[in-house]
């Protein structure tokens, strides 16, 4: 089994009044608690599919943003592909699926619960006729227990959860209810991924068992409720340490020497320390008032089968404030020096230096909202002025992020996203969204002194406002572009695609001296202050990209490789800008892809 979703972490790590045995990051690992326990979760990240149980059609793992599992054969009549055991009777999964394809009108792409065999379980499915349909399926037949109107995009994850308790099945897709019913038909049997006359994937699996209270003493045998409790009871008083692999908790009042239990919850600093690959530190909601910088230390490390995570409790808003520390180049707000790691649903906030600082490698950091710091809100740069370049951080992924109001006082340093002066390969922006940043939106800046980075991809991102602050103030001389993507005339061959600048105070995308040859393919630059798109050198490749305005502004410059599939300004709109009209606004929809719009009407390139 794999690890989980894409918080990628465990959500809920307990049992029902007892020990819950867990399936994480191919581990078991047991934690005491008396919660609804998440039994099962996968998202595929390590690319293996141990412990599934697979039917029919072609199954494997491909690159969707992240790792997911795909069905790929449309044309398969039935495929399945099974996990957990055949007595769980009482639960809920919860997947991302997408349908990819669908053969004819009869296709199916969907999550099943109870599957006592491979015709028999209940279903909750996207369906060619645009419906999300709750079903019990006993051989042949199957019965529609519930349903939505959906229109169901091959472009688009969905969200669904399906819940069995006694006689109840119920269903939602991104939260919104499908139906609930009453059906006795099947008592028990194993999740499932599922196809028919389609093509489909699935990502960020999570099972969750029933639940309930805990009991005063022991069960003599496993609750049905969970299919995998042991019958060995919970201590009366929390273990001084948690279990190498589980959860811990931290909340505002925690202290260093506290189990890291809901009920007994330990701080930050001490969690970091304890926790082990795989395992995963709940932030509980409220602020935290720091005055020195939260390390993740280098060598603290996960792996690519087992991350360790550190993530918002769900529901609820962690924010790490640094307002006490003075504004220096050391006193940042949380540095990442570790390697595997996901970081989601955190705000950091008003630290001395940069917010999150990523010194490690092959990170992701998810659902993040860096502001009011002063440097830049999230920045990927060297450990030390003595780390090599081999290390170099690399292979981070910044993923459905907001950085915005990073302000230092000289009104020049402060961006929302920079990976510069010391990085190494493969770090990758994705449906990030940087605003109001007194300095650049992003900055890809290059010193003649540390020698040239890695090529950075940014990619479906959006940064707008950039050189004025939320409160309309300005300081300082700072650059004000949307994409800064270089410096000191050193080639670096960046990539930057499907991504917007709108009303930045200077450029919107800029080379800034990189002569290399970058590839900008499908953006869109809309009313930036001098030009949208400001190449003045270097071999790049123009493919497909957009720039309008409102009114009279300054002509593109373009040098490099430019086809006719770009419409670039020379003092007129082209066909396109009609879609770029009107309020700018802008969401993460329940996936955490990043939808923009102009004037309500969706307009990402």
């Amino acid at each position: 089994m794999t690890p989980h979703p894409r918080a990628r972490r465990i959500r809920r790590l307990a049992g029902v009044g007892g020990l819950a045995t867990l399936v994480a990051a191919g581990l078991f690992v047991t934690v005491t608690n008396a919660e609804a326990a998440t039994v099962l979760s996968a998202d595929f990240e390590n690319g293996s599919t141990s412990g599934w149980s697979k039917s029919g059609g072609t199954w494997s793992i491909v690159s969707d943003g992240t790792r997911v599992l795909q069905q790929s054969d449309a044309t398969s009549e039935r495929a399945r592909d099974f996990a957990g055991q055949t007595s769980w009777t009482n639960y809920s999964v919860q997947a991302r699926v997408k349908a990819t394809s669908f053969a004819s009108g009869a296709g199916v792409v969907a999550i099943a619960a109870r599957a006592a065999g491979a015709t028999k379980m209940y279903r909750l499915s996207l369906t060619a006729s645009n419906k999300v349909q709750l079903e019990a399926m006993n051989g042949s037949a199957v019965t529609v227990l519930g349903s939505l109107a959906q229109t169901i995009s091959t472009s688009t994850f969905y969200t669904l959860k399906l819940s069995v308790n006694g006689t109840t099945i119920s269903g939602t897709v991104n939260g919104t209810s499908v139906g609930s019913a009453s059906d006795s038909t099947i008592s028990s049997g194993r999740i499932g991924l599922l196809t028919e006359h389609a093509a489909g994937r699935f990502d960020d699996l999570v099972v969750d068992d029933a639940g309930g209270p805990a009991p005063t003493t022991a069960p003599t045998s496993p609750p049905t409720a969970s299919p995998t409790v042991s019958p060995t009871a919970s201590p009366t008083v929390p273990p001084t340490t948690p279990p190498t692999a589980g959860a811990l908790y931290v909340a505002p009042g925690g202290t260093d020497s506290a189990a890291g239990t809901q009920a007994a919850p330990t701080t930050l600093a001490s969690a970091v320390t304890r926790i082990a690959a795989g395992g995963t530190i709940y932030l509980r909601g409220g602020t935290y008032s720091y005055s020195a910088t939260q390390t993740i230390a280098a060598g603290n490390n996960g792996t690519a089968a087992a991350r360790k995570t550190l993530t918002a409790y769900p529901g609820e808003t962690p924010v790490l404030n640094f307002s006490a520390q003075a504004e220096d180049p050391a006193a940042r707000g949380l540095a990442l020096n570790g390697n595997y790691w996901r970081v989601s649903g955190l705000v950091v906030e008003r630290a001395g230096d940069n917010g999150i600082f990523v010194g490690g490698s092959d990170n992701i950091i998810e659902r993040t909202v860096t502001r009011f710091n002063r440097d830049s809100g999230l920045q990927i740069s060297r450990l030390a002025s003595d780390t090599p370049s081999s290390q170099w951080p690399a292979g981070n992924l910044v993923l459905s992020a907001e950085s915005h109001d990073n302000a230092d006082s000289d009104g020049e340093d402060a961006d929302g996203f920079a990976a510069k002066l010391t990085v190494g390969t493969g770090n990758v922006f994705r449906y990030a969204v940087s605003h109001n940043n007194i300095d650049d939106g992003w900055d890809l800046y290059t010193k003649s002194d540390t020698g040239a980075i890695a090529p950075v991809t940014i990619e479906d991102s959006l940064s707008y406002n950039n050189g004025t602050l939320s409160d309309g103030s300005q300081a300082g001389a700072g650059d004000r572009n949307g994409f800064k993507l270089g410096g000191e005339d050193i080639a670096v061959n960046h990539i930057v695609r499907r991504s917007f600048a709108v009303r930045n105070g200077k450029h919107g995308f800029t080379f800034n001296s990189n002569p290399g040859s970058m590839t900008i393919a499908h953006n869109v630059a809309v009313d930036n202050t001098q030009r949208n798109f400001n190449f003045d050198g270097g071999t790049s490749t123009f493919t497909g990209n957009t720039s309008c305005r409102t009114s009279s502004g300054t002509n593109d410059r373009i040098i490099g490789t430019a086809d006719s599939s770009n419409q670039f300004w020379s003092g007129t709109n082209g066909s396109r800008c009609s879609a770029y009209t009107g309020a700018l606004t802008w969401a993460f929809d329940s996936t955490g892809k990043l939808v923009v719009k102009f004037g309500g009407v969706v307009a990402n390139p």
